[in-house]
């Protein structure tokens, strides 16, 4: 191999060195050690803290992952503060009875309805009885569900029958509280149980949007067939609930004013650190006042303000045995913009100090690869990969039950990665260094040919 061949050779692979050398890892700022809560069970969630946020950069939080012992990242995804730990949708049985359909001009056609009921509204017992002879035929087709003893937000109601050859029914939905004043609600359901080559379309849901009977005065709900010449033999009705979730108590971040024109049009100004999800706000100001204000919010500098809450008036009123102060706002949207400004629209002689309220979100990950697991923030050159952690949060819940909730992980205390090098963009360092390769070796090839040049005797 000549001088140049190995000269070459040794460029190369220094480049192929560094670039080995490169990790995952080295991409990020800060990484937290993760404390796992019960180890085996493959699927945990970590609540992000104050210190997390704030080495965050991206808007989506997508320079958020977290890194097993070889410095790879495993499936995570990011869940709303409650959504890691809620209960799906329950399913509760509840009393039904069948009645003969009335018409639709709501008349009883020939027949009464007689029925007996708890002191709470529970019906004990529901009889249709006939007034007209020529009503006898009349078949029984329509429901009459006993909603009275539910007291959380139904979201459907769902229909088991018998198997039928073919089924498409829709059905039309009213509700009571006295079961003489029916009124008609905004949902329709419709009924399909059809067979071909082997498949089954089935849909047994009436969707109801979160009817709340204890708010509306809805004890009984009269499910009634668009026809009845398609005849379906009902075995059970059940209530579907909304999911159960618990309302976390909000944290805080207080900023004072950046720069600020107190007196008449006052305006300030401040500066958020992280990407928090900003869900509340409110204005501490010193002594009593009532100033309504107006909050906007930029992500640059560069960008327009936009208008988030307001306006509203913050208030504060001392008085002997206790004090009272106006609420927090709440925002119509959560918001992760780093740039806030107050406006007032009268005079304020102090500055305001500005609070900004959260509700901590949660990172539900896969325990891939070896432990220890970390969780590692804060870049500008990567970002996590899209992972099904949902559906498997879904999935095992149907496996192992409706309370199966991934298992806690802790953080602990805050250690540097890449620190602030991991915050500038990346540089496409693969290229600089082949170009540099190859100016190199063009160098040595020229100094190798000059020097031959140089030797060689004069004619």
């Amino acid at each position: 191999m000549t001088r140049i061949g190995k000269t070459l050779l040794v460029l190369f692979a220094t480049a192929a060195s560094m670039a080995a050398l490169a990790k995952a890892s080295a991409d990020y700022a800060t990484q937290w050690p993760l404390t796992l809560g019960r180890d085996g069970d493959g699927a945990y969630r970590v609540v992000l803290d104050e210190t997390v946020y704030r080495q965050l950069r991206d808007p989506q939080l997508r320079d958020l992952v977290v890194l097993n012992r070889d410095g790879a990242a495993v499936p995570a995804d990011l869940f709303a503060p409650q959504d890691a730990l809620a209960k799906p949708a329950q399913h509760i049985p509840v009393p039904w009875f069948a009645l003969p359909a009335p018409p639709a001009d709501g008349s009883t056609q020939g027949w009464e309805l007689v029925s007996q009921a708890d002191a709470d509204g529970r019906l004990r017992h529901v009889e249709a009885r006939i007034t007209n002879p020529s009503a006898a035929a009349l078949p029984r087709n329509a429901l009459l569900v006993d909603v009275s003893r539910v007291r959380e937000a139904i979201v459907a109601l769902e229909l088991q029958w018998q198997p039928v050859e073919a089924l498409d029914l829709g059905y039309r939905v009213e509700a009571s509280d006295d079961l003489e004043h029916w009124q008609p609600l905004a949902s329709r359901g419709r009924m399909i149980d059809l067979q071909r080559e082997g498949r089954r379309l089935l849909h047994r849901r009436i969707e109801l949007y979160g009817l709340l009977p204890h708010y509306q005065k809805a004890r009984y709900l009269r499910l009634t067939p668009d026809r009845g010449d398609q005849p379906i033999a009902i075995t059970g009705v059940s209530v579907e609930l909304a999911a159960a979730r618990s309302a976390a108590p909000p944290a805080w971040v207080e900023l004072a004013a950046r720069r600020g024109s107190p007196g008449g049009a006052a305006s300030f100004e401040f500066e958020l650190d992280g990407r928090f999800p900003v869900a509340l706000v409110d204005v501490a100001l010193a002594g009593n006042h009532a100033v309504e204000w107006r909050l906007e919010s930029r992500d640059d500098t560069d960008a327009p303000w936009r208008l988030r809450a307001g306006p509203w008036m913050a208030y504060r009123v001392d008085a002997t045995g206790g004090g009272n102060a106006s609420p927090a706002r709440e925002l119509d949207a959560i918001v992760r913009d780093r740039h806030w400004r107050l406006r007032a629209n009268a005079d304020v002689a102090d500055v305001p100090t500005l609070r900004l309220g959260y509700r901590p979100e949660a990172v539900v990950f896969l325990a891939q690869g070896p432990a220890p697991y970390a969780l590692a923030a804060g870049s500008a050159r990567a970002q996590r990969a899209d992972a099904p952690i949902p559906q498997l949060v879904a999935e095992l819940r149907r496996q192992r039950g409706a309370d199966w909730q991934p298992s806690p992980a802790y953080l602990g205390a805050a250690k540097p990665l890449a620190g602030d090098a991991a915050l500038k963009p990346a540089y496409d360092w693969k290229s600089w260094l082949l170009w540099a390769v190859l100016a190199l070796g063009a160098l040595v090839v020229a100094g190798f040919a000059f020097s031959l040049l140089r030797s060689k005797p004069a004619s």
